[in-house]
């Protein structure tokens, strides 16, 4: 079929014959040109899926060519009906133009499409109708169709329109949304606006919203460009300096990137610590609130963290975090975080001595609002002594027994100890805790069973010579213990 419609029968007409459009068999041959109509809607869908193209474009100039063919195709048809037609004075065009034959085809051709137009438009002037049965016939079919055709032309054009405003739509809607809830709920105009320009700001920068973009790719390149985004921004952060490879790739892979804008609260103090922020572009305060007044700490700017004090000690937030103008930050999740430290432990040991001299780095003002702080420094700055002073006895007591080399036999504690918290208490685990003065310390667990007997003595007010368990089991060895076990010393 496509070699038939490109055959040019006219010519070969002209060929045989000697004269063009005359020839009945030659005339029907001349509609297999027809069939390029396939391949023009074949092309135009190609057109339509293809990026390179305006899509809006596109289905508009589509829609300009159905209209133009249908008014080309009745008005030639209409033409052809007159010109078959005897008498030629019986027809919609030799009623007024006798010698229409004799004008040349582009007269009746103009005649035809200015009463096609005037047709599909349902103008009517009047000066043409019909004169006969088949052309009375023919406008009742092309009216027919008419009405199909301007339904499908207006319908398309309603929905690239729509389509192109539709994001509009939802903001306007989702805004409105928001500020009825505000009303009807009375919340304060500074609360109001806060919501205003976070709705204000997720539509504009929906494109950039990480989760909403490429949430249809396969795991694998979300990976990847999360890693070309904000590896250097993670590599630089203070927590994750010195950490492997492999343990940085599978943090970045797993971070989500927000917007927030001008002065809106990231993390409010006190709320339950379930991620940590680092900061990729803008600035944010750090302000706490002491009898409702506030207090401003500090400034963080790019590849600063916010929220990591909380989640590590898992406490609640102890500051609250505002940001000073439009800010991008990666969010990561606390059960995310605790999964991978335990997975790598060297790391997580990279990670806890990180963290620790960023804590002994912290200005005066935060180190008040954290109390437990100066203990817990003062714990670490205890533990590297009582550690060599231990590792000297042991190299004593080695060489006295004929170790020459000074090396010890056993492995060093200090591998498994020194990063693992418990909660000491001075009280047998069987007596109920009545008064505040029995509640339990948080502490590093030390490297052996005496640095313990002197911490819980220092913190307890008195020594003990016994460590029990809540079920009343005897502790014998440290290695033995885990996270946030509660020990009771007596």
């Amino acid at each position: 079929m496509d070699v038939a419609s490109t055959i040019p029968f006219p010519l070969i007409n002209k060929i045989l014959i000697d004269e063009w459009h005359t020839g009945q068999v030659f005339s029907l041959l001349n509609l297999l040109r027809l069939w390029r109509l396939y391949r023009v809607g074949e092309l135009f869908k190609r057109l339509e899926k293809d990026i390179r193209f305006s899509y809006f474009w596109t289905r508009l100039l589509k829609l300009i060519c159905v209209t133009l063919f249908a008014v080309h195709s009745a008005g030639c048809f209409y033409y052809w009906l007159a010109a078959r037609h005897k008498p030629s004075e019986h027809t919609w065009i030799g009623r007024l133009i006798g010698d229409f034959k004799q004008k040349g085809f582009w007269h009746g051709y103009i005649c035809s499409i200015y009463w096609s137009i005037v047709t599909l438009t349902s103008v009517g002037y009047g000066e043409f109708y019909s004169m006969n049965e088949g052309e009375k016939i023919f406008n009742s079919i092309y009216m027919l169709f008419n009405m199909g055709l301007i339904a499908y032309i207006i319908g398309n054009i309603t929905n690239l329109v729509v389509q192109s405003v539709v994001k509009t739509f939802a903001m306007r809607d989702s805004i409105n949304e928001v500020m009825r809830y505000a009303s009807k709920n009375q919340l304060p105009e500074g609360m109001r606006e806060q919501m205003l320009a976070h709705m204000q700001l997720k539509f504009n920068t929906a494109e950039l919203q990480q989760e909403e973009v490429l949430k249809d790719l396969p795991k694998a390149i979300r990976s990847s460009i999360a890693q070309h985004l904000f590896w250097k921004t993670a590599e630089k952060t203070y927590l994750f300096q010195g950490v492997s490879d492999d343990f940085l790739s599978q943090l970045v892979s797993e971070m989500k990137a927000e917007y927030f804008p001008p002065r809106i609260e990231i993390i409010l103090q006190n709320e339950i610590p379930t991620d940590f922020y680092i900061l990729v572009s803008g600035a944010v305060d750090v302000v706490t609130y002491k009898n409702g007044t506030e207090q401003f700490l500090s400034n963080l700017e790019s590849a600063d963290m916010a929220g990591e004090i909380g989640v590590i000690f898992n406490i609640p937030q102890p500051f609250t975090v505002r940001t000073k103008r439009l800010s991008q930050v990666i969010r990561i999740s606390n059960h995310q975080f605790k999964q991978m430290v335990q997975s790598e432990s060297t790391d997580g040991k990279i990670i806890i001595a990180n963290f620790m001299e960023y804590l002994r780095g912290l200005e005066k003002d935060m180190l008040q609002e954290l109390p437990f702080l100066t203990e817990l420094l003062a714990d670490q700055n205890v533990q590297p002594t009582a550690q060599n002073e231990e590792k000297q006895n042991r190299e004593t007591m080695d060489s006295t027994d004929g170790n020459p080399t000074g090396t010890s036999n056993t492995s060093d504690p200090s591998l498994s100890a020194g990063t693992i918290r418990v909660i000491i208490y001075g009280y047998h685990p069987s007596k109920k805790t009545i008064s505040g003065d029995r509640l339990g310390k948080l502490i590093f667990l030390p490297n052996s069973i005496a640095d313990l007997f002197n911490l819980a003595e220092k913190k307890l007010g008195k020594r003990g010579s016994t460590i029990l368990m809540a079920d009343g089991s005897e502790v014998e060895d440290l290695s033995a213990l885990r996270e946030n076990d509660h020990l009771f010393i007596v």
